[in-house]
């Protein structure tokens, strides 16, 4: 999962994005692993998935999952905004 996701951020920072923008986005994927590692735990049967194929199972061009920590409606948004951003990573 790591290396996914190191790739992924690898690529945003050669888009010369501002700080900020690059920190939100590094701070929803640690979010996303988190979510994922939950989903491992609950559902024994991903645990025997290649990782990459979990990740996508967990976004798609409409974001991400739920945050289970009651996050505000921003935040929502603004972790699927970097789902949508990593699935279109791995779709191309």
């Amino acid at each position: 999962m790591v290396e996914c996701f190191k790739s992924f951020l690898r690529d945003l920072l050669a888009q010369n994005l501002s700080r900020t923008t690059l920190r939100r986005h590094r701070d929803n994927i640690w979010v996303l692993g988190g979510e994922i590692i939950r989903a491992l735990q609950w559902d024994e049967t991903l645990r025997r998935q290649p990782i990459e194929t979990v990740i996508r199972e967990h976004i798609d061009d409409e974001g991400g999952p739920v945050l289970s920590h009651h996050e505000t409606e921003a935040q929502q948004r603004a972790f699927d905004a970097t789902c949508r951003k990593l699935h279109r990573f791995l779709s191309a």
